[in-house]
């Protein structure tokens, strides 16, 4: 009977803790419960304290920092370092800020403890992560892994005209191209959404495609930013958004993604493993451009296939400056990734757990890292799916195309905001009365593990507050009847009134 109890108590106990974990997820915010203690201003609790990210897609498990495989072995400096990055453009810029998520107030109130902290060695920095995070895993529902693939910034040869030899184009962003979701003047091109063009007073249509684009559609519009020599190189630069142009005269020409014309992205590695040409484990970005270089003709069409296209615009930045994320920031070579800004905010660090094809073309690199948000994609969707940056050079671009691969997710979520504490404060259910402890012990013996056995049904409820239980004799009539009836009464004293 003892051990039957304490198996009830620890179900009981595990569905109030699943309940209220999911309660806290989905509950109206001014409805959650408000952590003890006073925050420093600028943190986000109550009210603010809502789940990590807003997404259907994804489920939660919290976790301790020794669960964290490699987490004590990492190089913490780096990744404050990089978090550094982020946080001073957030809190530069929390006044002027429309993203009211509460990831994004409780992490500016976290950088601005980061900025008073540093310096910081080794142990500090892993200190205050800890101190001021606390581990969540993060995947799709039904889902143990995200899925990780790399990008790097190429680095070519250009034109600034057109030659013999240059001929392919990397274009700004045209005048009409139009996103049809409302943004702020000054606000970065959405990622994702509806994009059209102008055909009329009040008409519009789709974008220019890849093939249409390439077919002259914008010819005459004077976009033409610079001429590249290889179509391949074209397009993987539009794959990973920036890129080193080395024009003739000498000169560095830095370009960054700028917008695109809304259609979807087709990857081209899929078209190739369907086709049987490679098997997954052989496919990378190297096998991809070794395919096409290969069969010119046919890479045309395949690249054609993809009707995403997109547009760029020159940074300014110098030969020795990282290439610019979609927060505003410079990236860290190993530390930046890429994220679905629909559901993750700028500058939260997510713990990284892989093993992946760095060393060499086996996935047998341990990677357990800890990285941030900076950078976003049109291809990268989902709340766990990162895109690593690994810096400028070939060399970068065979070692981040060879990656697609799984891996555990952790976001680190501030304190402020963590939802176990809210879990904790939803109090326990109200304690058996004694009698009724009684009659289950002299009941009639049931199965053991029958679900009667464990768990009392519970009594009829009253139809409304304050309703008294209906009188003996009468039949509960049900809600849909009890209208029906109220309706028939009003029809009645319409046709007396009459």
């Amino acid at each position: 009977m003892t051990a039957r109890r304490g198996r009830r108590l620890t179900r009981v106990a595990t569905l109030a803790l699943s309940l209220s974990l999911a309660a806290f997820l989905i509950a109206p915010l001014d409805a959650r419960p408000k952590p003890a203690g006073k925050p420093e201003q600028g943190a986000q609790t109550g009210a603010g304290a809502a789940n990590p990210i807003r997404s259907r897609d994804a489920q939660f498990e919290i976790a301790t920092w020794p669960e964290l495989e490699g987490w004590a072995a990492d190089d913490h400096v780096a990744a404050f370092s990089a978090f550094l990055i982020s946080c001073r453009a957030k809190v530069a810029g929390a006044s002027a800020t429309r993203d009211a998520r509460p990831m994004q107030g409780a992490l500016v109130a976290v950088c601005r403890r980061a900025l008073k902290a540093v310096p910081l060695d080794e142990a500090g920095a892993r200190e205050f992560f800890e101190a001021n995070f606390r581990p969540v895993r993060i995947s799709k529902i039904g889902e143990k892994d995200g899925f990780i693939t790399g990008y790097y910034e190429p680095i070519v040869a250009g034109s600034r005209v057109p030659t013999s030899e240059y001929t392919y184009p990397l274009y700004r962003r045209p005048k009409d191209l139009i996103h049809t979701a409302k943004r702020r003047k000054g606000h970065a091109f959405p990622n994702n959404g509806r994009v059209v063009r102008k055909v009329g007073k009040r008409k519009f249509a789709a974008y220019f495609d890849r093939a249409e684009i390439e077919d002259g559609a914008l010819d005459g519009r004077h976009l033409e930013i610079c001429w590249l020599k290889d179509p391949v190189d074209a397009f993987f630069i539009h794959i990973q958004g920036s890129a080193r142009v080395r024009l003739e005269d000498g000169a560095l020409l830095r370009v960054n993604y700028d917008a695109h014309n809304g259609l979807p992205y087709l990857p081209v590695g899929r078209v190739l493993i369907e086709r049987k040409i490679y098997t997954r484990d052989e496919m990378s970005m190297e096998r991809i451009r070794q395919w096409m270089n290969a069969h010119p003709e046919e890479g045309a069409k395949l690249r054609r296939m993809n009707k995403s296209y997109v547009f760029f615009r020159i940074t300014g930045l110098s030969e020795h400056d990282e290439a610019i994320g979609a927060q505003g920031v410079a990236l860290t070579a190993g530390r930046s990734i890429a994220v679905d800004k629909a559901l993750h905010v700028y500058g939260t660090p997510i713990f990284i757990s892989a093993d992946l094809p760095i060393a060499g073309e086996a996935p047998t690199t341990k990677l357990r890292r800890l990285m941030i948000a900076q950078d976003t994609g049109s291809a990268i969707v989902g709340p766990a799916r990162a895109d690593i940056y690994f810096g400028p050079g070939e060399l970068e671009g065979r070692v981040s195309g060879r990656l697609r691969h799984n891996g555990r997710f952790t976001m680190l979520v501030p304190r402020d905001i963590d939802p176990l504490e809210a879990a904790i404060a939803i109090p326990l259910p109200l304690a058996r009365p004694a009698d009724a402890t009684a009659r289950i012990a002299t009941a009639p013996a049931t199965a053991v593990g029958s679900p009667a056995a464990e768990i009392p049904l519970p009594q009829l409820r009253p139809t409304s507050a304050g309703a008294s239980r209906p009188r003996a004799g009468r039949a509960l009539k049900s809600p849909a009847a009890a209208k029906a009836e109220a309706k028939a009464k009003a029809r009645a004293k319409t046709k007396a009134r009459r």
